[in-house]
């Protein structure tokens, strides 16, 4: 059974010992014998919360610290790491007392959450923070590409609302150019505000090229305040720093 989930996990413990006791529920053994998997749950999540915070910088370097943290809160909670640990089957070989068993603690969230911080605090110890850091971000890789997928179409409703607010004006995206056969299309969009162009950005459609455009407009805004609305330049700079810390799309409540 500890062969089958290393071979999921893509890692091989030199410590086979840390993943037994990382799938050993307390209901097994008493608190304070140190043989189940409470302080590797303490030190799996922190090094997750580490890790995948250190992702979302990379991958998201011009978003904020609220931005981030509810990225990372939509990531790291309960029901998604629950289902990371049905992925890797860890309920099936967890240890459980009798009254977990009897009461379907095997698919329970809450102890499922937990073996699978558990398992990369288990990670942590046996190899360190390199090797747990590649294990989670095996395992968040395609959580992070549909996020940033999520996160360039929410900069369009962002850059209307800043826009909106500043200027009284709705952006304009505009079809600058087309090119590649049928099956291998390029657009580029320019975007414009009150008849000024703010951005431009390519995509494999017209809807991408936007979204690429929104978010070119956005850093302009950050960059170039004090040229675009001089007398009104920090309010401005405030707007969008507000914007920049509004919730993202499809994020999920705090742990």
């Amino acid at each position: 059974m500890s062969q089958a989930i290393e071979e999921r996990l893509l890692y091989q413990f030199r410590k086979p010992e840390l993943l037994e006791v990382a799938l050993t529920h307390r209901s097994v053994t008493p608190a304070t014998s140190g043989r189940n998997n409470e302080k590797l749950e303490f030190l799996g999540d922190a090094v997750l919360d580490l890790a995948v915070g250190d992702l979302l910088m990379q991958q998201f370097p011009q978003y904020q610290e609220g931005d981030l943290s509810k990225l990372r809160a939509s990531l790291v909670n309960a029901h998604v790491l629950a289902d990371k640990a049905r992925a890797l089957a860890l309920g099936q070989a967890l240890r459980l007392g009798k009254g977990e068993e009897k009461s379907g603690g095997r698919d329970k969230e809450s102890i499922l959450a937990a073996a699978f911080e558990a398992l990369i605090g288990a990670v942590y110890l046996d190899r360190g923070f390199v090797a747990a850091r590649r294990v989670v971000m095996r395992q968040f890789a395609d959580d992070l590409r549909s996020r940033a997928s999520g996160a360039v179409e929410d900069c369009k409703t962002r850059l209307q609302e800043i826009t909106q607010r500043i200027f009284k004006a709705t952006p304009t995206y505009t079809l600058v150019r087309e090119t590649g056969p049928d099956h291998a299309k390029l657009f580029v969009s320019q975007i414009s505000i009150g008849g000024r162009p703010l951005g431009r950005g390519e995509g494999k459609s017209k809807k991408s090229a936007e979204q690429a455009a929104a978010l070119e407009a956005l850093e302009t805004l950050q960059t170039q305040a004090a040229t675009l609305v001089p007398e009104g330049a920090a309010g401005m700079e405030m707007g969008a720093r507000r914007a920049r810390k509004a919730p993202v799309s499809g994020t999920g409540g705090e742990r």
